[in-house]
């Protein structure tokens, strides 16, 4: 197999004698031994200082020193192409945070001190563009044949936010961690406090966008014991299920398996990264609400597990889960109605309870809805890998109603009642809202429909034209 790297970024390195000692670093080759097709490529330049490497790519192009105080420069090449270059540096911790380390730029330090600073041996692997070479000082290959996630060095402790790295890498490339790791980043746990909660969101959004199997990294982090940063999900571990519905054991396991099936769907696969990033922060959430409510109970004439009302108790601890994590507003919105209403299949389905799932769902949809039905039904090994019937029936019946995508779009509207002559106000808009409901109970069908609805509402006061004018557009 051939590292491949784009023709222009080959040339620049080949025509510029400064970056005779450039290698491709970090996740560039990772992704190339995985045989993962990457469009990101760091290089990083030994024996030369940060303006001498400059001034050689400047005539490549434009280059950017927004991270000069990371000795990173961002080159931008005359046909519009982007990469990054960097010199390698020292790093020390002096203070708490992620902006507490010392920085020193050594343009003479060694390739294998320079790989030590990273943080898992996947990525401390560089490649060698004259000699065609993969230089491996820390057993990363093997580690990434044997699916291994193992820190390079002491020095990981100094950033607590490679812990929740680690967790997204285990996701994306279902890897076990090493005993090793485990055991220091338990020693670390305490430093999670030092993190800005924007880069902990960063890990998590990686995490539900990016997973192959995203339960390696949910066991990652109750390894680590860092799960006890998200209280809602360590919740989970040990919260028993009914074994006629739940054999695959607690809601933990259940949750874990959920997750690796909604990644599998391709609904999933298929989807813009935003939306990947919701349906797997739902299917997460979807039973937050379980250890609030799960009881013994007699059901179907002998004691069961059960845990009534735990879509609606979740919704509260989804909310809060995502506002831990820094999710934004628009994630939260998103999230937050497919995890109360993952249910919904096992309700009668009837035209009303359509429309009105559709509203409740805004700005979700039923068609995502079934994706994370879907992965529930699917988290119950050794039960079938099946579409459970009552999604299927949801889905028909919205399809048959055009609201899989989207709420029902009102029918009745101020400008119709305005072209009656209403005027303009508070009252017309009271109506345009008893319409819609109206119209969600399947009271109407169209607009002529509407207008004889509207005639006939006693409890609506109409002016005497306007009602003329009614009578008229009525069927």
């Amino acid at each position: 197999m051939n590292f491949i790297a784009p023709d222009e970024l080959s040339q620049i390195l080949a025509g510029t004698p400064e970056l005779r000692a450039a290698h491709y670093v970090g996740g560039c080759v990772r992704d190339w031994l995985l045989d993962i097709p990457n469009k990101d490529f760091d290089v990083e330049v030994f024996g030369i200082g940060y303006d001498r490497l400059v001034a050689a790519l400047s005539r490549w192009g434009r280059p950017d020193l927004v991270g000069k105080s990371f000795g990173v420069v961002k080159l931008t090449t005359t046909r519009g192409s982007t990469f990054d270059f960097s010199i390698p540096r020292r790093d020390s911790k002096v203070a708490p945070g992620h902006k507490g380390f010392e920085i020193t730029f050594d343009p003479g330090i060694s390739l294998k001190e320079a790989a030590a600073r990273r943080d898992f041996t996947i990525n401390a692997l560089l490649f060698d563009p004259r000699t065609r070479q993969v230089l491996d000082f820390f057993g990363g290959e093997a580690d990434l044949k044997n699916r291994i996630l193992r820190h390079t060095s002491e020095a990981f402790a100094e950033d607590p936010l490679r812990v929740l790295r680690g967790m997204q890498f285990a996701s994306r490339f279902n890897l076990a961690p090493a005993p090793e790791t485990v055991a220091l980043c338990r020693r670390m746990k305490g430093s999670y406090g030092e993190l800005a909660s924007e880069r902990v969101r960063e890990e998590w959004f990686k995490w539900a966008g990016q997973s192959a199997v995203p339960s390696a990294g949910l066991k990652f982090l109750a390894a680590t014991e860092w799960i006890e940063h998200f209280p809602e999900l360590n919740a989970l571990r040990g919260v028993p299920q009914e074994p006629d519905w739940h054999p695959e054991g607690d809601v933990f396991v259940h949750t874990c398996h959920c997750c690796d099936a909604l990644v599998r769907q391709a609904g999933w696969q298929q989807a813009d990264p935003e939306s990947r990033i919701v349906f797997l922060l739902a299917v997460l959430a979807h039973d937050f609400g379980k250890p609030s409510t799960t009881m013994r109970a007699r059901k179907d004439g002998r004691m069961r597990i059960v845990s009534p009302g735990h879509e609606e108790a979740g919704g509260p601890l989804a909310e809060q889960f995502l506002r831990r994590i820094n999710a934004p507003q628009a994630i939260r919105d998103r999230v937050l109605p497919l995890v109360a209403n993952h249910l919904a299949h096992l309700q009668t389905i009837t035209d009303r309870s359509v429309r009105r799932l559709a509203k409740r769902l805004e700005p979700e949809s039923i068609e995502h809805l079934c994706l994370i039905i879907t992965a529930d039904a699917m988290g119950r090994p050794p039960k079938p890998q099946t579409v459970p019937e009552g999604a299927l029936e949801l889905q028909a019946r919205a399809a048959a109603l055009k609201v899989q995508t989207h709420a029902p779009k009102p029918i009745l509207m101020g400008r119709h009642l305005i072209e009656l002559g209403w005027k303009p106000g508070p009252a017309l808009g009271s109506i345009v809202k008893q319409a819609y409901e109206a119209q969600l109970e399947g009271k109407f069908a169209d607009l002529p429909q509407a207008f004889a609805w509207l005639g006939q509402q006693e409890t609506i006061p109409l002016p005497d034209d306007v009602r003329a004018r009614l009578a008229v557009a009525s069927p």
